[in-house]
């Protein structure tokens, strides 16, 4: 039987290991059909080999061997998969490089920049190079791939590590960590080490915690590092289809205006009366307090139905998540588990309501509030939401916020209103946030799926050089903490590869596949006996078994055959089940399918037929089963097993219906970072140009060197006034630049801006109406102003009678000013 037993592994390896990772991870009941659903006769036999038969039932779902509609659709699926872990990557080092050049663009501004920075950063933005690379020593790539496997299979160095780096080290870390290292989303091994190492973070944040109330909310690397992880493909799924909708419920309102700040509700009702031509100084004076606007009889009428507008939307956005809590990716829920965890251990004295205050902080601060204020920054809608369903959103945060933080609004008096929410929904929120948490564990299949990952000989991360010098850099770096003994297999993968390499210019900065190998475990033959548990399971059992796994492969593959009839169907109208079923009585030929695979034209259809054939024979010569009844027994199997496999099926169509959606939404946002690195690109042309040509408005500390008798010359010329432009209400509005006006129609006409900038990246904005000399607005803006409001996704500035659109301003700006 071990003969056997190797062989059989032995044929089918990757899918023998697929296959019992499944099974674990799921944590699935280990009867024949590996679903837990069928016990057909002769139990007492079959429960002898569970385990064992589990596995053959996910190698079916899995054969690589086989070409019909269930393989064409995992390999789709698994295209789709590695599609959206490759552009997630990409998407964070664009999202990177613009708040690196925002930063840097910003003291350019100020003169605070050299031509030789400028250059540099300029670098920057230059594409990568091919893929198309061979790390040139072949002693030194197998370094690399054992300390990155090590990395990888071993979270704790990682763990350790991200304790240590500093804040300005993070991010080069991060992309590394969880698009690199643990990069592909999807594959099960990956993502339990990843959270591996995510629980030995947070436990050592928990132990060194000094104050419960900063825990997971401060701007620290652990934070940052939950924070992305939440945007990755699961997460971005799950946002999509569980509160996209209610957000474009809010948007499609454009007109409905939620405001119930008391101020704000006051200074409307002065500017309708302006708008009817009536002075509003008589009904409504300048000046009140807050106190005296949530007093004003007309502010509460407009106030109070408000408010309750509100809490009706903020429960809908509460019923789609209670309600689809198990579209929550496992990874985020895992998350919160541990939280509880370790939060009880750290403060055993804590009630209910306050560890539900840290799990809150991280599922809505981190994860879901994000989303809701900016959907345009996670691609949830087509357009960025207008004035009145952006403060909509807003305020619905913030009660979701309140809510999971167990919080009054006491800061917020006139937020007060809103207190009935919190208070009807508080029982609900612990109880989501308990069961949240509810999620098995997954060390066991860990195990296996590290030990199965050591017979596999393609393990390799797709990697670039600087990815692998910065992270050997900071390995060493800290060397003495993460690894103090010498015989540490981190210290001695260091120790080999020397010093690190300096990090490369972005044009050398090429990508390569490193394979991956550990040099102190080696594969080991597979007993399925033991993997199963079982120490019964027959020669027998292991004989049948593998026939029922040829006859399935044979069934799909010989679906197309004429006079076959075979295909995937829907069968039971109230069952909802669907499989392969074969002729019109619904029955499988089992001799019928043997000798057509083995009379075909396929040499390898022909080989297993008669492979199959002699196995039938085997098994009704051991009285396992019976011609006479037409192999029943194994009919029954067969039969579980292809209802099953229609199942899949079904299950992958569905899951990439909605991978494509997430694909989509991610390739969107790479296309609008694209656009914004591109305007980076034309705005430092422009001071590039400046620098050359020896103006010191957009060029830094750059200088040209000028004769005394020109500096005589400019001694006496009289100064330049500043550079100023005019347009008027109605260009701006057209141009976009204008995104929400207050201004009646009739006014328009009269309305114009001029834009003053006295000084280099400094800009006076005055309104005026035509006839009065002196402005009616006036306000000071920096361009570090604008660009910290576009890197913290605010997109209108406010102007009291007009809303600019902040990234249109900015290219007003640079297109009139920096050119001068």
């Amino acid at each position: 039987m071990a003969q056997r037993v190797n062989r059989i592994y032995s044929s089918n390896n990757t899918n023998m290991a697929r296959a019992a990772t499944m099974a674990a991870a799921q944590g699935l009941p280990l009867d024949p059909s590996g679903r837990g659903s069928y016990l057909p006769s002769n139990e007492g036999r079959r429960s002898k080999r569970y385990s064992v038969n589990a596995l053959y039932s996910m190698v079916a779902e899995q054969d690589v061997e086989v070409e019909d509609d269930l393989s064409k659709a995992q390999r789709r699926l698994r295209e789709l998969k590695n599609k959206i872990s490759v552009q997630s990557k990409k998407n964070f080092l664009l999202e990177k490089d613009v708040r690196f050049l925002d930063a840097r663009i910003a003291l350019l501004i100020q003169n605070r920049m050299a031509l030789e920075d400028m250059k540099e950063i300029n670098s920057a933005l230059d594409d990568t190079v091919s893929e198309d690379y061979v790390f040139p020593e072949e002693r030194r790539t197998q370094l690399y791939g054992n300390l990155f496997f090590l990395l990888q299979s071993e979270p704790k160095h990682i763990a350790a590590l991200t304790r240590l780096v500093t804040l300005s080290e993070i991010d080069t870390l991060l992309q590394t960590v969880m698009f690199t290292i643990f990069g592909n989303q999807y594959e099960s091994r990956e993502e339990h080490l990843l959270l591996t190492m995510f629980q030995l973070v947070l436990s050592a944040q928990f132990e060194s915690a000094t104050e419960s109330g900063s825990l997971l909310r401060a701007n620290t690397p652990v934070s940052r590092m939950m924070t992305t992880y939440t945007r990755r493909g699961p997460g971005q799924a799950y946002l999509k289809k569980v509160i996209s909708h209610e957000i474009n419920a809010v948007l499609t309102q454009g007109d409905l205006n939620l405001e119930i700040n008391p101020l704000k509700v006051y200074d409307d009702l002065r500017q309708d009366l302006e708008k009817q031509g009536l002075d509003p100084d008589e009904t409504y004076p300048r000046g009140i307090t807050m106190e005296a606007a949530m007093q004003h009889p007309q502010v509460q009428a407009i106030v109070q139905p408000r408010a309750i507008q509100l809490m009706d939307i903020a429960d809908r956005f509460l019923f789609v998540i209670f309600d689809q809590i198990d579209q929550v990716p496992y990874g985020i829920r895992w998350i919160c588990k541990q939280i509880r965890s370790l939060t009880k251990r750290r403060y055993p004295n804590w009630q209910e309501f306050n560890i539900s205050s840290l799990i809150g902080g991280f599922f809505f601060l981190r994860f879901l509030n994000p989303s809701i204020v900016t959907p345009q920054a996670y691609m949830l809608v087509e357009q960025s939401p207008t004035k009145n369903p952006r403060r909509t959103l807003t305020l619905v945060a913030k009660l979701l916020q309140n809510l999971a933080n167990k919080a009054t609004f006491s800061k917020e008096p006139y937020m007060m209103l809103l207190n009935p929410f919190l208070e009807r929904n508080h029982e609900r929120i612990n109880k989501f946030f308990s069961d949240l948490c509810e999620v098995g564990d997954f060390y066991e299949s860990l195990e296996m799926d590290q030990y199965m990952a050591l017979t596999k000989k393609d393990l390799s991360l797709n990697i670039t050089l600087n990815e692998m010098y910065n992270t050997h850099a900071l390995l060493v770096q800290h060397m003495d903490v993460l690894a103090p003994s010498k015989d540490a297999h981190l210290r001695i993968c260091l120790d080999e590869l020397g010093p690190p390499p300096a990090a490369l210019p972005r044009s050398e900065n090429h990508t390569l596949e490193l394979p991956l190998f550990s040099r102190w475990e080696a594969p080991i033959n597979v007993d399925l006996t033991a993997l199963s548990g079982e120490s019964s399971v027959t020669q027998n059992d292991i004989l049948f078994m593998e026939t029922k796994a040829l006859f399935i492969q044979l069934i799909r593959s010989m679906a197309h055959f004429p006079g076959m009839n075979l295909d995937f169907v829907r069968h039971g109208h109230h069952s909802g089940e669907s499989g392969y079923i074969i002729g019109q009585a619904g029955r499988l030929d089992l001799d019928g399918i043997a000798d057509a695979a083995a009379t075909s034209n396929d040499p390898v259809l022909v080989r297993k037929g008669i492979k199959v054939r002699e196995m039938l024979r085997e098994l009704t010569e051991a009285g396992v089963v019976d011609r006479r009844d037409r192999y029943q027994l194994m009919l029954e199997e067969l039969g579980q097993e292809l209802v099953h496999l229609g199942n899949i099926r079904d299950t992958v169509y569905a899951e990439i219906g909605s991978l494509e959606a997430v694909y989509k939404t991610i390739g969107d946002h790479n296309q609008y970072m694209h656009s914004q690195l591109e305007s980076y690109k034309a705005y430092l042309q422009n001071v590039r140009s400046q620098a050359t040509t020896g103006d010191s408005a957009g060029a830094g500390n750059v200088a040209l060197q000028q004769s005394s008798t020109h500096k005589a010359r400019q001694q006496v010329k009289k100064p330049a006034p500043p550079p100023s432009f005019k347009f008027t209400h109605l260009l701006l509005e057209k141009e976009g630049v204008i995104a929400e006006s207050n201004v009646p129609d009739a006014r328009k006409a009269n309305i114009y801006f001029q834009i003053i900038s006295p000084h280099p990246g400094s800009f006076v904005i005055l309104l005026f109406f035509k006839g009065r000399e002196s402005p009616i607005l006036e306000m000071n803006l920096t361009l570090d102003d604008l660009l910290e409001k576009q890197q913290d996704n605010v997109q209108l500035l406010d102007l009291e009678y007009v809303q600019l659109n902040v990234g249109r301003l900015l290219n007003l700006l640079n297109r009139n000013f920096l050119r001068r």
